[in-house]
């Protein structure tokens, strides 16, 4: 695996909305290159950018018609090696957004796949041998398009009705049009995601984060046959590119780590009760109203049957779910986020969120964003026009920017000694002094108790014990604890008290020991 991972802060750049440096409208790959000295100061060494790579944004650059070019409205492919380049000399790493399991409908493979006469794309995608074949009991197939081309046959959809199924087989064939997941024609598919992975390897990236990861070979209900094509990609990159770090869409941190993936996200859509953490009656609230106990339980059924062999990963949030700060206000956030790069595995911070930007309600739809969009409006750098984004006039930016008088920007933060921001730089420069926090220090919990508070836990590592005590609570919480926790490293909002076996906890505060 990767050395670097080992103290990896990961920070999500949503490219559109991050920085516009040509006055577009737009964020580009040189409106990124301007701010890396921003997130490099924040203490964060390594980026997921969000697909870059040609496409007609139907859904953001999730529907791509060119694996092998960069969107031109982001810049072109040198422009991306200069990215690339740039990271390199800060000594942070890149990962792309790699669409492994479908393309857009106007791409060139699809296009030629819907003619009549077969040809090298024909079997590319998902297609029936009759227009009304193929219903939506199929695991792994959403929706077909019928009547669309002169072929006979109807294609297989992934999401949108943009965004046709590659061809990667089927675990259990059961119809005469469907290909065994070992098929030549499966292989080929496999084959082609290599092509697409040492090409960009090659242009200097780090690695990849695959989106839908587990939808790959359809009808394939335990993964068998989705696990055994990406481990032979992981057997592949391992062999060409033993630096290349591969990060699953999957919600399934044993399933994906079996797969050979590095790590996997824990999602608002997966088993983890990552929900419970910051969005759904969040365990971070004030309110004490949420239960952490159930993410306990099974985070460490995953982190036991994971054997040390990959990251189970925590984000902030992302490009797909409402922003933390539309449940959580700034100072419980300062609480989240003391969890969140505490934890074991890589932390993840969705751009924004370290300044507790806002989820904006119910803005119209953009490039297939509908109610995701409020989470995706542009960066807030500062106070000057456009708040920094961009210079172009505000009716023609990518999205309308938080207009509350008071939205928070990165330039008034840092001028507050007590903002989230600087809580969050100061979390990060202590997570990479201190080996017990970082992505493979243990984890034991201490007190994670049903519907209770505080929440306690130990990361250990040779040589070192360090105690995370939170209470997001709006009053003080008292658990029994052994052992004194130790000398204390950093604290908000007071500090824990113990004595006698008793450890008091202060509203809404946090206190990190280290014995």
């Amino acid at each position: 695996m990767a050395k670097w991972l080992d103290d990896a802060v990961f920070y999500e750049i949503y490219p559109q909305s991050f920085q516009d440096n040509n006055g577009d409208g737009i964020g580009d790959f040189q409106g990124i290159i301007k701010r890396l000295d921003y997130i490099q100061n924040l203490g964060c060494n390594a980026i997921w950018m969000n697909p870059c790579f040609e496409s007609p944004f139907y859904d953001a650059g999730y529907d791509v018609t060119d694996f092998y070019k960069a969107a031109p409205r982001y810049g072109t492919n040198e422009d991306l090696r200069t990215l690339f380049q740039e990271v390199h000399k800060r000594g942070m790493h890149i990962l792309l957004d790699l669409v492994a399991g479908h393309t857009s409908v106007l791409c060139k493979w699809f296009t030629e796949s819907c003619r009549p006469e077969k040809n090298e794309y024909s079997d590319r995608y998902v297609w029936t041998h009759k227009i009304w074949e193929g219903d939506n009991s199929t695991p792994g197939i959403n929706g077909w398009l019928r009547g669309i081309s002169d072929r006979e046959g109807a294609v297989a959809v992934n999401c949108f009705s943009t965004q046709p199924a590659l061809n990667y087989g089927f675990g259990e064939v059961t119809e005469e049009w469907q290909f065994a997941a070992d098929s030549p024609q499966a292989e080929e598919g496999r084959e082609l995601l290599q092509d697409i992975m040492s090409f960009w390897m090659d242009m200097g990236c780090d690695g990849f984060r695959v989106d839908m990861a587990a939808s790959l070979v359809k009808a394939d209900p335990d993964k068998y046959w989705t696990k055994l094509l990406w481990q032979k990609i992981r057997k592949f990159l391992d062999e060409k590119y033993p630096e290349a770090v591969l990060i699953s869409e999957w919600g399934n941190p044993k399933e994906a780590l079996e797969a050979g993936f590095h790590m996997d996200f824990l999602l608002h859509n997966g088993p983890t009760h990552y929900m419970d953490l910051f969005r759904t009656e969040p365990y971070f609230s004030k309110k004490g109203t949420g239960d952490i106990s159930e993410f306990v339980k099974i985070y460490m059924e995953t982190h036991e049957k994971m054997q040390g062999r990959g990251f189970s990963c925590i984000p902030s949030g992302n490009h797909d779910m409402k922003r933390m700060r539309h449940t959580l206000d700034e100072e419980e956030m300062k609480l989240a986020f003391a969890f969140l790069l505490t934890m074991p595995g890589c932390p993840y911070i969705y751009y924004g969120d370290e300044i507790g930007m806002r989820y904006i309600e119910d803005m119209v739809s953009k490039e297939g964003g509908y109610d995701r969009t409020g989470s995706r409006t542009p960066m807030q750098w500062d106070g000057t026009t456009n708040a920094g984004f961009s210079s172009a006039p505000k009716e023609e930016l990518y999205l309308p920017l938080d207009m509350a008088e008071n939205r928070p920007t990165v330039e008034a933060q840092l001028a507050k000694p007590d903002s989230l921001l600087n809580m969050v730089k100061e979390l990060i420069a202590l997570r990479h002094t201190c080996s017990a926090l970082q992505s493979r220090g243990d984890i034991r919990f201490l007190y994670a108790e049903k519907k209770e508070y505080p929440f306690v836990y130990e990361r250990i590592s040779p040589g070192q014990r360090v105690t995370v005590i939170l209470n997001p609570a709006d009053w003080n919480a008292f658990c029994a604890l052994e052992e004194a926790p130790g000398e204390v490293m950093m604290s908000c909002h007071g500090t824990a008290q113990w004595e006698k076996g008793v450890l008091t906890v202060p509203p809404c505060s946090f206190t990190i020991c280290r014995k």
